[in-house]
């Protein structure tokens, strides 16, 4: 580099002033116009060659802007991986967040945190009094039930037999208690039925001879009025004395015959036992008087009597609709099965008072002991801490939210990269467990969960971590890729990408102008989040460029 060199000339140094001649006139100096000059070239000189260097560093920089507005990117072969990601928290393959369905006090609760619990070991035990009152009553209640139902089947028969309502006795019908077409329940009174064929009467006996009769003893009666004599038998024997006429002692004796006809409640007469006769006259009563109750319950069908009619021993007098003794029976079955349901149920609450682990794992929380009251709101819902957390921790998943977009490349089996921000630099390997097909939508995006089984239960791996999670989709080999930045769509939907034209780039290959950059149409294939696969339209080596759109170009 040569060095140019300005030397500096040294201006003469002025002579003394000569003392002035006395009587001479002064000296005025002359303009130097030379010298003038000279400076205004020079100022001159200088101010352009300011303007050249200023020119050539604008110039300069304009071109630098143009170069860095675009990103050059060569198209090369490399591996693809076909890859969609998305991030997901931590969990274990399985868990139960303890719950109780009773109310009662913890008698019972044989684990602590961190230990290891199998399925079916008993955790909480609760006090169950209430319940086995209530399972005692329900067993009470069946008994019952059953015995109801067993009597009708024993029954059976006679209850169809039961649907014919029968005379209880010979008489007369004195009164009916129902109508044709009334319903009729067990036990009701149908009809009273009087027997006038046998009639009896008491009379008073002295008690001295009284005390020598029996019951069953041959008697007589005398009939008051036409002495008609009647043969008879004792039928009972008052077992009290009582005072009789003219102050003696006196036992009632009544005495059984049949009616001739003749009597009637109005009637009275005498009665005589061997050589004893009663001490005075007695009235005579009727000797039988029965009531017809229902065998049954339901519609009483038909009653071919009315009050005043004379009827015999067994005689048929009306009937039952026989279907209702079915309906009796079915309704008895029905009261068991409710009363089977009843004690069931009694039974399986008091399987709730001993809750036991449903799973294999490890003990997370224990946040109720002995003593404490566990209640049925015991629950996250209520802000309330379960009453333990068990972790099943031999294998461990997360869910990840894909894009609808992605969905159907998922499948089940494929690899999966996992990586954690808690745990810098390292890398945990997984499968695609389950594609949920229920979607959620928000903002017009419909996304769908994706499980993810982590390979191995890494011990550095916790639930509740965050992590990030690569899911291969396909694995392209190696493959002509360019970014995927570097492609554009035109206007006809094509895909395109920017190479440079004649006069595009300088001497040294740096992009000097913008506007000779050439649209290039390419077929494009895969592609991984950074790269995209070129099928035709690039040769391997040629540069494309990339538009920097944080780039400000002050030219325009």
């Amino acid at each position: 580099m040569e060095t140019t060199q300005v030397r500096q000339e040294t201006a003469s140094q002025p002579a003394a002033p000569q003392k002035e001649q006395k009587g001479a006139a002064p000296k005025v100096p002359m303009p130097r116009k030379k010298k003038k000059w000279i400076k205004r070239v020079l100022a001159l000189a200088v101010l352009a060659a300011l303007l050249l260097f200023l020119f050539r560093s604008c110039s300069g920089a304009k071109n630098a802007i143009v170069s860095g507005s675009y990103l050059p990117a060569s198209a090369a072969r490399q591996d693809l991986v076909v890859s969609v990601s998305g991030t997901g928290t931590i969990q274990p393959i399985h868990s139960y967040k303890v719950t109780t369905l009773v109310k009662g006090e913890v008698l019972e609760a044989p684990f602590e945190e961190g230990q290891t619990v199998h399925k079916g070991d008993l955790l909480f035990r609760i006090d169950s009094k209430d319940v086995e009152t209530s399972i005692q009553q329900a067993e009470l209640s069946l008994e019952s039930a059953r015995l109801s139902y067993d009597q009708l089947l024993k029954n059976q028969s006679d209850n169809r037999k039961n649907t014919t309502v029968r005379a209880a006795a010979a008489g007369v019908i004195t009164k009916l208690y129902v109508d044709e077409g009334d319903m009729v329940s067990l036990g009701a009174p149908i009809a009273d039925i009087l027997d006038r064929d046998s009639m009896k009467l008491t009379v008073p006996f002295h008690a001295a001879d009284a005390a020598g009769f029996a019951v069953g003893q041959s008697a007589s009666v005398t009939v008051d009025g036409t002495l008609e004599t009647l043969s008879g038998v004792i039928d009972s024997i008052s077992a009290t004395d009582s005072v009789g006429p003219g102050g003696t002692l006196v036992r009632n004796v009544t005495v059984a015959v049949r009616n001739p006809g003749a009597l009637s409640d109005a009637s009275s007469g005498t009665a005589a036992v061997g050589t004893a006769a009663s001490a005075a006259s007695g009235a005579f009563a009727y000797g039988e008087s029965k009531q017809v109750v229902a065998k049954a319950s339901g519609e009483l069908t038909s009653l071919s009597v009315k009050e005043g009619d004379r009827v015999s021993e067994d005689q048929v007098i009306g009937g039952f609709d026989e279907t209702d003794m079915a309906t009796q029976i079915e309704s008895a079955a029905i009261q068991v099965k409710n009363a089977e349901f009843t004690l069931q149920n009694a039974r399986d609450r008091l399987e709730d008072y001993s809750i036991t682990s449903t799973i294999d794992g490890t003990v997370i929380e224990k946040n109720y002991d002995v003593g404490d009251t566990l209640d049925t709101s015991t629950s996250s819902t209520t802000g309330i801490a379960y009453p333990a957390v068990i972790y099943d921790l031999s294998a461990l998943t997360f869910d990840i939210r894909i894009h609808e977009l992605d969905i159907n490349k998922i499948q089940v089996g494929q690899a999966v990269e996992i990586t954690s921000d808690a745990l810098d630099g390292q890398s945990f390997t997984g499968r695609v467990d389950k594609v949920n097909i229920n979607g959620t939508t928000s903002n017009g995006v419909t996304t769908y969960p994706v499980t993810v089984l982590i390979d191995g239960s890494p011990d550095e791996l916790k639930p509740g971590m965050n992590i990030s999670a690569k899911i291969v989709v396909e694995d392209a080999g190696e493959v002509l890729c360019i970014p995927v930045e570097a492609v554009n769509r035109g206007q006809n939907g094509a895909s395109t990408v920017l190479v440079a034209g004649p006069g595009a780039l300088d001497e040294a290959g740096n992009l000097a102008d913008s506007s000779k950059l050439e649209e290039r149409e390419v077929t494009l294939g895969r592609n991984d989040e950074a790269y995209i696969e070129v099928l035709s339209g690039l040769e391997e080596g040629e540069t494309v460029f990339i538009q920097n759109a944080s780039s400000a170009n002050p030219w325009g």
